[in-house]
């Protein structure tokens, strides 16, 4: 049975891959630059959620408590 400590950082992952989503379809419906910081602030966000989510699960699996096919991340 995977870990919750492992399903939540599945649930980050997600969770900026629907922030990057957002972000973009946000660019492309923006009325003016303003909202172009709050869709790049929104995207930079992702990425550095996902990036130190992947560093989680790299500790994880260094540390033998992560399961790739239990959390259906490879």
């Amino acid at each position: 049975m995977a870990r919750p400590c492992n399903r939540n950082i599945v649930k980050v992952l997600r969770l900026s891959r629907d922030m990057m989503l957002l972000a973009d379809r946000g660019d492309e419906t923006r009325f003016d630059s303003s909202c172009g910081v709050l869709f790049g602030t929104l995207r930079d966000s992702a990425y550095k959620l996902r990036h130190l989510a992947e560093q989680e699960i790299q500790l994880h699996k260094d540390s033998g408590v992560w399961d790739d096919k239990e959390q259906g991340v490879g």
